[in-house]
């Protein structure tokens, strides 16, 4: 199914699929790997903010120059997580098989601090990365963001509203452009238009009481919703779901999938995961490797049709 989606969005995806490692399959939940440095809670802002940190994971022992970036948001309902939980095992493959640079970001939580709190975290981080990344092997200039769920959401938010005031106070100008996203089981739409029950849920379960200020309006929440910032100019999306999600259903997906088809000029890669649950990629099960597997070659291929662009 993943080779089909790929083959079907790229024409004949770069190089063959991996064989899946007996040895990661025996040791699901070991996530340390040593051909993998980790440069840890680097601060991303003068905040104050003890959550204003972020982790870098590049190849040990070699030294990198211009590499491509992977930018990874954490989920965890908004409310909870942190950037050492999740989004481990593409890390480490993009890091140790492909040289490339990953960041890994904490941001503000709710209830504590409430919207937009999370996302411009995300965006101040996103500008430090623009910033300083170079200093640690990475390329400023291709930067993909990843992340799930809550993560998820806050990775397409930020692909899709670049240089957006609202989430950029103070630092409207920076750069805050992604050449593509690949968000994981992610929440679109937390305004409730879709009329989905699921949606409903998460609106009224838990944004209106945890997540967005006291006061907020439905245009709010719209704007907090990455399937009303699609526009022509939107980048390149690879989106992957469960087929059996109970916590976000997939029916956000799927509209958020044809919204971007509809609208956008990307291009636009869509698996639904058969039998997977929410948090399907969190520890090493065989669906997890699959399904980090197809993301590593949508990422080579993505990598290679940007360098041919600009050289």
């Amino acid at each position: 199914l993943l080779d089909q989606a790929l083959t079907e969005t790229l024409g004949a995806p770069p190089g063959e699929r991996t064989p899946l490692d007996l040895a990661q399959l025996a040791r699901p939940f070991r996530m340390k790997n040593p051909a993998v440095e980790v440069i840890r809670d680097i601060a991303y802002t003068d905040s104050d903010s003890s959550r204003a940190r972020l982790d870098i994971y590049r190849p040990a022992g070699i030294e990198v120059s211009r590499a491509p970036v992977l930018f990874h948001v954490h989920g965890g309902a908004w409310t909870l997580g942190s950037k050492e939980q999740q989004g481990q095992l593409l890390m480490n493959r993009m890091a140790a098989a492909n040289g490339w640079v990953c960041v890994t970001i904490n941001y503000r939580l709710a209830p504590k601090h409430r919207w937009p709190a999370q996302i411009v975290d995300v965006k101040r981080a996103l500008a430090w990365v623009h910033d300083h990344i170079a200093d640690y092997g990475g390329d400023p200039d291709y930067v993909v963001a990843t992340g799930g769920s809550a993560g998820g959401h806050l990775a397409a938010l930020a692909a899709l509203t670049p240089g957006f005031a609202p989430f950029q106070p103070g630092f409207e100008g920076a750069d805050t452009r992604v050449a593509a996203c690949v968000p994981f089981y992610g929440v679109y739409d937390v305004a409730g238009d879709d009329g989905d029950r699921y949606t409903a849920r998460v609106r009224d379960g838990l944004w209106t009481h945890k997540v967005m200020p006291e006061g907020a309006t439905i245009e709010d929440f719209r704007q907090a919703s990455p399937i009303h910032h699609i526009t022509e100019d939107a980048p390149d999306f690879f989106v992957l779901h469960g087929a059996l999600d109970t916590l976000v259903s997939k029916r956000q997906a799927l509209a958020f999938v044809a919204r971007l088809r509809e609208v956008s000029e990307a291009t636009v890669t869509y698996v639904e995961m058969p039998g997977a649950q929410h948090a399907f990629d969190v520890f090493g099960g065989i669906r997890a490797h699959h399904a980090v597997a197809a993301v590593e070659r949508w990422l080579l291929w993505h990598r290679d049709r940007a360098g041919a662009r600009l050289g």
